[in-house]
Formats: C-alpha cells, structure tokens, sequence
C-alpha cells in the first residue's frame, strides 16, 4: 500500500467515525484534520492540523483565526482555509435561523447560544441586533457596527433605519466584550439610554441589551438598565 492509499484510507475511517457517532471522541487536532481534507481532499493533514493546534491553542481559536495567519502554516492555503471557515459560516446561520419568528422570550437560550458562538472569540467589539415584531417573535439578527461601542461608532440615526427597514416593534441589543469583563462600561450606558430614546421616538420599544464576554452574559434589563 503506498502513501496516497494510506493518507485515503485514514481520512475515510475519519469520515466514517464522524457518521456514525457525530464529533464524540474526536480529538481536537481530528476535528481541524477533517475540515482541512474538504479543501485538499487528497493530501494528509494531520501534521498541518496538529501545528495549527500548537500555534492557536485551542479549536475555538483556530476556526476564528484570520486567513492570513493561517496561511502562515506550513500546509494551509486558501483551500484549507475555505474548509475552516465554511464551517463556521454554517454554524452560525444554522443557529440564526434556528430561533427566526420564536419567541424572543422563550427562545433566550438559543438566542444566547447563536450571540456566544459569534461573538465570544472576536478580537473587536461587534454590535448586533435582534429585530421583534409586535408578537415578540425574531425576525432577523444583524450585525450593524464594529469597533468600541462610542456614540462615534453606534450610530441611532442608522439602528432606528434599519430597524424600520425591517418592520421592527422591538430590538434587544448585544455586542461583545474581547477584555473579559462581561460588565457595562460607561460608553455603554450612554450610547444604550441615546438608542433607547431615538428608538422610543418611532414608537420601537428597547427589551434588553446584552454583553457577551466568554461565557458570561449580562442583562441591562435584569440590571433595571433598560
């Protein structure tokens, strides 16, 4: 049996252990294996995806890694990158449109769950919004604004637009904190009250703002900040 025989008949045991039982005891490096052979489904990966392993730390850090330092792997190329990424990419519309027209209410979890897996790994502060209609259903989360969350970063002019544009009764509000601090800063709070008055001007109400920081989650409306 030669080398290409070998790396194939690997891959496909992968493939197959993946089928049968999901990602249950896969190592972490098997699991970047698998999504680096979608963009170079002949070659052997394994050594590539244990250095990218090495060099990011963790799975989490390796599938939200720029391009570019991926790229400075000794293996990985736009190829393997597209595999990396796509995975992502499906992940996060997969939990989107999971709680599209739920209500916001007795979906949070999942809600909190799409919020974490987009946010929780980002580098920068990312502003996102969840539109309601009138029933408290969601109709649609979008990510609006990126960068520390100032009043010369958030715009309300453009949050109330486009909660407009989308027929929105209600926003919940969230965004990101890289730092680890999970608690509102000052700008925060300023630029929260500045889009709650504009919403409230076009009769949209405002129920909550939610920091995501790891794990943690905090409510500005649990917190009597909304």
């Amino acid at each position: 049996m030669n080398t290409q025989q070998k790396n194939e008949g690997h891959r496909q045991r992968l493939r197959e252990k993946f089928l049968k039982s999901g990602l249950d005891g896969f190592h972490d490096y098997e699991i970047i294996e698998l999504l680096l052979t979608l963009g170079t489904p002949r070659k052997d990966c394994k050594a590539t995806a244990r250095e990218a392993l090495k060099k990011f730390g963790s799975l989490k850090a390796v599938l939200e890694a720029e391009p570019a330092e991926l790229k400075s792997i000794n293996g990985i190329g736009d190829n393997n990158v597209f595999g990396l990424k796509i995975s992502q990419a499906v992940a996060r519309r997969y939990l989107s449109d999971k709680v599209l027209l739920k209500d916001f209410i007795r979906s949070s979890e999942e809600v909190i769950q799409y919020l974490q897996h987009n946010l929780r790994d980002r580098n920068r502060e990312v502003f996102v919004v969840i539109y309601l209609n009138g029933r408290n259903q969601i109709l649609k989360m979008e990510e609006l604004f990126e960068g520390s969350l100032t009043t010369s970063a958030v715009y309300p002019r453009e949050v109330v637009k486009s909660a407009l544009d989308n027929d929105a009764a209600a926003l919940v509000f969230a965004h990101n904190h890289p730092s680890g601090n999970p608690n509102p800063s000052e700008d925060d709070i300023s630029i929260t009250k500045k889009l709650k008055a504009a919403a409230l001007s076009v009769d949209i109400s405002i129920h909550d703002h939610l920091i995501i920081s790891g794990n943690e989650v905090y409510s500005f409306a649990d917190h009597g900040l909304i």
